[in-house]
């Protein structure tokens, strides 16, 4: 049998790691935490479950999760957020592809819980995400939103089942992180030489909440499917006027 090493990166995640840990102790060999100093609980839940906890200065989303790889020690890894946890049907899927020697990479539907709601439509589902891979084969990139890049002869198998992901408690939560990734996008595209124009910034605000609560069926989430589409229309909005901004200050 294959053997998985679970990786997770870690900052005060005390009120998520636990049920996350809980989740993967029966797929895990062995549990590898990449924290950045966290100062709550995170570190004692973590020894409770027996991770392997690894202390590094943030480096970015995609090098703290690279470093994670680097320190497992089987080629399988499995990357999942702390924030994250495997329901009950894909844990069972993971341990058949497990049983099976693996051999591929693994996607799978991600099922994100908004302010205590699921969300099942708008862009947030499926959200297919691929979270394990012989590391040998593939690489984090990207500031924000990172993706895993494979070898070109890798293939790739959906699993049923859904990672349960447990995104803001509140809409003040979304709205932070709305204004801190924002500023992340519009860094990354500044340094890339890009540029966002007037009609960039009236416009796609607009296409993103009519994509988010017509195309991609927000409106059958309620409020919620609505306050979503909006916020992630907000987030468009910001991205591209701060990115104005540096390139005319």
């Amino acid at each position: 049998m294959q053997k998985l090493s679970v990786v997770i990166i870690t900052f005060n995640e005390e009120r998520n790691i636990e049920r996350c840990l809980k989740s993967v102790q029966d797929i895990a060999d062995e549990i590898v935490v990449v924290d950045s100093n966290s100062q709550d609980k995170t570190l004692e839940i973590c020894e409770k479950y027996k991770a392997k906890v690894y202390q590094q200065e943030w480096l970015g989303y995609s090098e703290q999760k690279n470093l994670g790889n680097e320190k497992a020690n089987y080629d399988y890894v499995f990357s999942i957020d702390a924030d994250e946890a495997l329901s009950e049907e894909l844990k069972t899927s993971i341990q058949t592809a497990k049983n099976n020697n693996f051999g591929d990479a693994y996607q799978f539907n991600r099922l994100n819980n908004y302010c205590g709601k699921w969300i099942r439509h708008t862009s947030w589902y499926p959200d297919v995400k691929l979270r394990i891979w012989n590391k040998k084969q593939g690489l984090w990139k990207g500031e924000i939103h990172e993706k895993i890049y494979l070898s070109d002869n890798v293939k790739r198998v959906h699993l049923k089942g859904d990672l349960l992901h447990y995104s803001y408690y509140t809409i003040q939560d979304h709205i932070a992180q709305v204004n801190k990734f924002s500023e992340i996008s519009a860094d990354a595209k500044f340094n890339k030489g890009k540029k966002a124009g007037v009609f960039v910034i009236v416009f796609s605000p607009m296409f993103k909440f009519f994509k988010e609560y017509i195309l991609k069926l927000g409106i059958l989430d309620g409020l919620y499917g609505f306050a979503i589409s909006v916020i992630s229309a907000h987030e468009s909005f910001l991205k591209y006027l701060k990115l104005y901004q540096k390139t005319h200050s």
